[in-house]
């Protein structure tokens, strides 16, 4: 497909790149810069709007084999644009912001969504690499982008400092690759590396890759970031990071190992089999000590990148739904999870799990919906967390790795204990201000979204597993 064919089907990526270049320009023209957000969110609406319009149902090549328009990129353009869509509704009524330079932020934010998305149709290493690179330069200006606040700096250096040293080890990684096949498309690797003559090198590659891609998606021990970064960042940045670069840092490693290793399968499934079990076990184990809400999260989403390990490890098409299915509930569910903790720290001004007491006094609505995330996040039927848990469990089980099983049930029962541990505060301790915590209208919206799809997914996942079953085997 020539260049100028491809254009007409990223067409909702035009639409993001524009839209971020006038919203950036738009802090000149509005004063009231609510509006600089609301005009980021019809950018959101518009893109989206498109991708429905320009829907395919045969995967396409675009840009000369570097990106690939298949089911699978389609599934998380949608996710990009959702994630990125409600941290805009969160920026909208978080006050650390609102005398910040919202032209740019908000402008950063749109340009994530796009890089995002590149990450999730990238099929060349040079592609995915840059991909990559583009939202991790953006995402350490997100995390310190409160410039007054000495732990937002500090998270943003510690940020830089680490995916830096990881970029670097999988870059080298990548030139390995490149030097063994003569090749950076992903999808013509696999033939090259099954006759390669050097297998060492081959799984040192392997092994440099999954570092860079393990600082993504959070998992240990390239996890020591995390806590940090989601502390000191503005929360919802740290909303955004959760989720966003995890879920699409899972999906580039499942188009690298499909396309490029599934002829030493033998050799990297033991070491994501116990990578996955400590990353679980490190994640909910420090959790239980924590005192902030925002560091809790952030154990709980290094665990969560334990258990989605799980179906990477068999990377069977059981595996690899469970895989998908899982990191669209989680997002749903954490994503939610924040919007509780932007509407509490906006009244109470701080982020200390013992501030939430009483909570379900002072905002019934808040503390309902923190109770039903949680839930979701410890994996109790019919929330949409207990649907990707099972399909988790079940991947594991079928192909008889018991062990793993097993670790990960027990590291289900630590999560819940922290879990109920927030839960406790929130309903069996008095309040320490009888005041009612408001709910403005974006955290509304926003919370009826992500509230939806974790109960409904819960309730009705028929139409979410077709879909994802629908792409696979991987094109």
């Amino acid at each position: 497909m020539t260049t100028v064919e491809s254009l007409s089907h990223f067409a909702p990526e035009i639409v993001l790149l524009v839209g971020a270049v006038g919203v950036l320009f738009s802090d000149l023209v509005f004063r009231d810069k609510r509006l600089i957000g609301y005009s980021a969110l019809g950018v959101i609406v518009v893109s989206l709007i498109l991708i429905k319009a320009l829907s395919v149902s045969e995967p396409l090549s675009l840009f000369g084999d570097f990106f690939l328009l298949d089911k699978l990129t389609q599934l998380f353009r949608v996710a990009a644009l959702a994630i990125v869509g409600i941290a805009i509704l969160l920026s909208l009524v978080y006050s650390p912001l609102s005398k910040l330079y919202m032209g740019e932020y908000y402008a950063l934010l749109l340009f994530s969504a796009f890089g995002l998305i590149l990450m999730s149709a990238a099929t060349n290493l040079l592609m995915i690499f840059l991909a990559i690179e583009f939202v991790s330069l953006i995402s350490y200006v997100l995390v310190g982008f409160l410039k007054a606040d000495k732990f937002s700096k500090e998270a943003s250096l510690k940020y830089l400092l680490f995916g830096s040293v990881c970029s670097a080890f999988m870059l080298y990684g990548m030139s390995l690759l490149y030097g063994l096949t003569g090749t950076l498309k992903v999808t013509e690797m696999s033939t090259a590396l099954a006759s390669a003559q050097q297998p060492s090198l081959v799984l040192t590659a392997l092994v440099m890759i999954f570092a860079g891609l393990g600082f993504k998606i959070s998992m240990a021990p390239f996890h020591m970031w995390a806590p940090d970064v989601y502390e000191g960042a503005p929360t919802p940045v740290t909303a955004f990071l959760t989720v966003g670069p995890k879920a699409l840092g899972f999906v580039v490693l499942i188009r690298v190992l499909s396309g490029a290793f599934t002829p030493f399968f033998d050799n990297w499934t033991p070491l994501i089999l116990v990578l996955s079990m400590i990353t679980m076990t490190v994640g909910n184990v420090i959790a239980l000590s924590q005192t902030n809400i925002k560091r809790l999260i952030a154990y709980s989403s290094i665990a969560q990148a334990g258990y989605i390990l799980m179906g990477i490890a068999t990377f069977t098409d059981l595996g690899i739904q469970a895989v998908l299915v899982y990191a669209v509930v989680y997002a749903f569910t954490n994503l939610g999870l924040f919007v509780v903790v932007v509407a509490t720290s906006e009244k109470v001004g701080s982020d200390e799990i013992k501030d939430y007491a009483g909570l379900a006094r002072r905002s019934p609505l808040l503390a309902g919906s923190m109770l039903v995330f949680f839930l979701s996040l410890a994996g109790i039927p019919p929330l949409a967390g207990f649907i990707g848990k099972y399909l988790v469990f079940a991947a594991v089980i079928k192909e008889g790795y018991y062990v793993l099983a097993v670790v990960a049930a027990l590291n289900s029962v630590v999560a819940a204990a922290y879990y109920f541990k927030v839960i406790k505060t929130v309903y069996l301790q008095p309040p320490r201000d009888e005041d009612a915590l408001p709910c403005p209208w974006p955290l509304r919206i926003a919370l009826g979204i992500t509230l939806a799809g974790t109960i409904l997914l819960g309730v009705m996942p028929n139409d979410l597993i077709e879909f994802v079953q629908s792409i696979l085997p991987l094109s």
